[in-house]
């Protein structure tokens, strides 16, 4: 048994990609002169005036790198962690439950939640979103709570008509969120499968795309500005026509899938009691208080190039940024 709130240290490692085009080449080389301390291989691929300038897999010499991706990333059936919360009719089941398919259509949409409420863990989901043209149509990997004033943590694809995609970050504490920040992917996520991944420990929030770092929150000591309570990994395909545009839905019915199903996180055994949580597996995760010195040169590049809107700079809303911006914007 664990207790959240047990101090711990050390670093895990996680494995690295690189994004390169004309216009990111001192960047790049910079990434280069990091990569230089680990043995690595590193493809270029120079797309000027792209918006598909792709981030190359390179590869690190610590086995600590592959460990912990690989961690939550077993091919288990859905069923064994996950069960559908709505939409059973537009549901299915894949390759024996190892992958599933949610569809939106003007009846209704889908969706599926942890059986389990989590306090802390690595949730990786490899998601491939609408290939139509989707506009009005949200597909979400999220963990929430089921308190009145809850915490939340938001993955979610913004439906479009073609480039560029967007993907919108979030973070909710005791009800409270506002804390969008919003990205466009340097892919095509309708073509493939790309990993998107969330750790949450007693240090930091963490969200990876294809497991580059692209956002941070920092505990800043603030219970009530730092999410805590247990929560569920939770995932849905909708209509927000209130806001994310018109669906056309001559163009449904619209399917989104998910895979890889597996659960590296502290499970809550009592939710009254949700301070105290059993790991799932190994817990290399709950050690990393800080990005390593080549994750902090990825997050840099993809915040300097891909991020489209941040609230911490949105001044309109925040005279002041608030505390935790100051934090984010020293890394």
């Amino acid at each position: 048994m664990q207790n959240f709130y047990i101090p711990l240290k050390n670093n895990a490692i996680h494995k690295a990609s690189v994004t390169s085009n004309v216009e990111q080449y001192i960047d790049f080389v910079m990434l280069l002169k990091l990569r230089s301390m680990f043995s690595g291989l590193v493809k270029l691929k120079f797309e000027r005036e792209s918006m598909e300038s792709y981030l190359f897999s390179g590869f690190l010499g610590f086995a600590m790198v592959n460990m912990l991706f690989a961690s939550g990333r077993r091919l288990v059936p859905f069923s064994q962690y996950y069960n559908i919360t709505w939409g059973k009719s537009h549901f299915t089941s894949l390759d024996s439950g190892t992958r599933v398919q949610l569809k939106l259509d003007n009846r209704s949409g889908s969706g599926f939640e942890s059986k389990s409420h989590l306090l802390s863990g690595l949730f990786n989901m490899k998601v491939k979103i609408p290939e139509n043209k989707s506009q009005g149509v949200v597909t979400t990997f999220y963990l929430t709570s089921k308190e009145a004033h809850h915490d939340e943590i938001d993955f979610e694809f913004i439906g479009s008509n073609g480039p560029p995609f967007d993907l919108s970050t979030n973070v909710f504490t005791k009800g409270v969120g506002g804390r969008e920040q919003k990205f466009r992917l340097w892919f095509d996520p309708s073509t493939d499968f790309h990993s998107y991944t969330i750790l949450w420990n007693q240090y930091q929030v963490v969200f990876f795309v294809d497991d580059i770092p692209i956002r941070v929150f920092k505990n800043l000591g603030n219970k009530t500005s730092y999410p805590t309570q247990g929560m569920k990994v939770e995932a849905t395909i909708w209509a927000a026509e209130g806001w994310a545009g018109k669906v056309n839905w001559s163009k449904g019915p619209f399917k989104a899938q998910y895979q890889g199903f597996d659960l590296d996180a502290c499970i809550v055994s009592n939710v009254s009691n949700p301070r105290i949580c059993n790991y799932t597996g190994g817990d290399a995760w709950a050690r990393i208080q800080d990005l390593n010195a080549e994750q902090v040169a990825q997050y840099q590049i993809a915040r300097r190039h891909y991020l489209h809107y941040d609230y911490c700079t949105d001044k309109t809303r925040y005279a002041q940024p608030p505390p935790e911006c100051q934090v984010q914007i020293k890394i």
